[in-house]
């Protein structure tokens, strides 16, 4: 009988990967990054260990979205107080918050809790071309395909 094998923390490599956005279509992005933060890529994925990889992504602000999502999808934020809605569309967020509309998508798809939240820190947006991890050595992962 085989025994599953589990990752240990001691086992653990993390590699920087830097995603260029421009042109891919929001959800497709979003679900290839959630499974590189979960290390759902590696061979000794461990649903209940953070074995996931650093992802920058660059040109957040030229993300596509497609179909009716621009107009169509909203995004809401709730202050807790009478009348604190806050309504935003798709397209409004693309315009005036890139970095959180990617970030959103792709904290939709990580799992939720204390271990989601410690995979969603190693997600790193920058609305333009330029990224504060260049000291990182990222390798430059193409998901157009």
């Amino acid at each position: 009988m085989e025994q599953t094998t589990m990752a240990k923390p001691a086992e653990i490599t993390r590699a920087w990967y830097l995603v260029d956005a421009t042109g891919i279509p929001l959800g497709r992005l979003a679900s290839k990054i959630a499974q590189i933060l979960m290390g759902k890529t590696k061979p000794i994925y461990t649903p209940n260990q953070d074995l996931g990889d650093y992802v920058i992504v660059i040109n957040a602000s030229k993300v596509k979205l497609t179909g009716d999502a621009e107009h169509k999808k909203n995004y809401y934020n709730v202050s807790g107080y009478n009348g604190g809605l806050r309504t935003r569309s798709s397209g409004t967020m693309l315009r005036e918050y890139p970095v959180e509309l990617i970030e959103r998508a792709v904290w939709g798809m990580l799992p939720k809790g204390p271990l989601g939240r410690k995979m969603l820190k190693k997600l790193h947006v920058y609305a333009g071309s330029d990224h504060e991890q260049a000291a990182q050595k990222p390798v430059v992962l193409d998901l157009s395909k």
